[in-house]
């Protein structure tokens, strides 16, 4: 047997192993917990035990299976305080931390990519990687210019056998979904690993990457409150960027005071809602791991592998239905929520009911300002996933596009970001000025 599909066995075996025991039934319980079907107590023995053994085998693999819970480490807010709290270092885990590849495979990737002479390249170059990503890890060295100058750069190189490591991850992973409805209640897994699957291809190419990474700084050079790295060079599987220096978001979730949390909040949500109408693209990734917050005050933004590419910027509709709905427009926002496909064309539905589902959503933008916070993401998780609440009876009359779902699971991961953050900011006027149609009052 040679080295691949010994690993592969073994990732398998990982995998598979995870809803055998009572670690599987265990969760399967606190599934039920969460969403109020049953209240059973489950000791904080079990539910460390619990998250130990669930988030230890993902953090052990690459590819699907850490992306997919780097994907699901933003929703931790959303539990209950006393199930949150085993899983919340292991959760956070997920969002910066890898095993390694060993420096001898290193070397080989850089040379296949970069050439040979891959080294003259390098005034320095660091072994030892600096931090992980799902797919590659990233070095921290020194560019040599063609002109004999030097700068800092983050050089992030693609683990070998990535491609085929996320396909079979994500196979895996489609079997334990009662296990990650105890992370985020009610989740349906499937739709989110069709998804991560249809994305791959565009992940595993660096130089889309990096074409990605061009437009953003070119959309955000010199703005005052948003940082993007230049691209320095790059190759399928290899892209050298400017390092950014700067406190890794999940140091501001973790000890940042007040106002430096309101304050990431505030740039996390000017990035979500401006870039695709200034860049044409939506950052499609982001956890905190992928954000830094600069001396100097600025948003740093690192990682463009996931991006939706969103030319005529959001959706006019998702503005304007959000204003009909502050503004209690029931029958107008069931006509637009139909236009777009979120409603039957031809099944009944009650108009009240709708704005009365959607409005505490919506809670965020219907005043001046807005803290979101880990009880209030916890309160709507319950409000639309107990099967016994009106908004969850009501919720399956509504459907998600598919055009609409990136842009959905993006914006609950901006959410999921801002509640672990705690932050308190001017949403309504940051909607207001970036999101189409958004009008909250005639």
């Amino acid at each position: 047997m040679t080295d691949i599909p010994r690993r592969a066995v073994s990732r398998t075996a990982k995998l598979a192993a995870l809803p055998l025991g009572f670690a599987g039934r265990t969760v399967l319980g606190m599934g039920k917990r969460v969403t109020g079907i049953a209240s059973d107590v489950i000791s904080a023995e079990i539910q460390q035990r619990t998250a130990e053994q669930l988030f230890s085998v993902l953090g052990q693999l690459k590819g699907g299976a850490m992306k997919f819970g780097q994907a699901l480490s933003v929703f931790e807010a959303a539990l209950p305080e006393d199930i949150a709290a085993p899983y919340r270092q292991a959760l956070t885990k997920l969002q910066e931390a890898a095993p390694p590849l060993p420096v001898a495979s290193v070397h080989k990737v850089l040379a296949e990519q970069l050439g040979p002479d891959w080294r003259e390249r390098f005034a320095e170059f660091d072994d030892v990687p600096a931090a992980a990503a799902s797919i590659g890890q990233v070095h921290r060295a020194t560019w040599r210019e063609a002109d004999g100058t030097t700068r800092d750069v983050a050089v992030k190189i693609q683990y070998p056998g990535a491609g085929d490591a996320l396909l079979a991850d994500l196979k895996q992973l489609s079997r334990l979904g009662a296990m990650f409805r105890a992370i985020q209640p009610g989740l349906d897994i499937k739709p989110l690993l069709a998804e991560l699957r249809e994305r791959i291809t565009e992940e595993l190419d660096y130089e889309l990457e990096a074409e990605s990474q061009r437009a953003f700084a070119a959309a955000y050079a010199d703005d005052p409150e948003i940082f993007i790295p230049p691209v320095v060079s790059s190759a399928p599987r290899v892209l050298v960027t400017g390092w950014v220096e700067g406190r890794p978001l999940a140091d501001i979730i973790r000890e940042g005071t007040e106002q430096e949390r309101d304050e990431a909040g505030r740039l996390m949500a000017t990035l979500h809602l401006s870039a695709p109408s200034r860049a044409g693209l939506l950052h499609a990734d982001p956890h905190p791991g992928n954000f830094r917050m600069l001396a100097d005050g600025r948003l740093g933004v690192i990682d463009f592998g996931a991006v939706a590419r969103m030319p005529e910027g959001t959706p006019e509709p998702i503005g304007r239905i959000a204003g009909l709905a502050l503004r209690g427009e029931a029958e107008a926002v069931v006509a637009g929520l139909r236009e777009e496909g979120f409603v039957s064309t031809t099944e009944e539905i009650d108009a009240q009911a709708v704005l009365e589902f959607l409005q505490p959503v919506l809670a965020p933008i219907a005043e001046e300002e807005f803290r979101f916070t880990r009880a209030w993401l916890r309160a709507e998780a319950t409000r639309l996933a107990n099967p016994r609440s009106p908004a969850y009876q009501l919720s399956r009359q509504l459907n998600l596009p598919p055009s609409y779902l990136l842009i959905h699971r993006v914006t609950l991961g901006s959410i999921g970001v801002l509640c672990q953050l705690e932050a308190k900011a001017p949403y309504r006027a940051i909607l207001a000025r970036w999101l189409p149609g958004f009008a909250p009052t005639p």
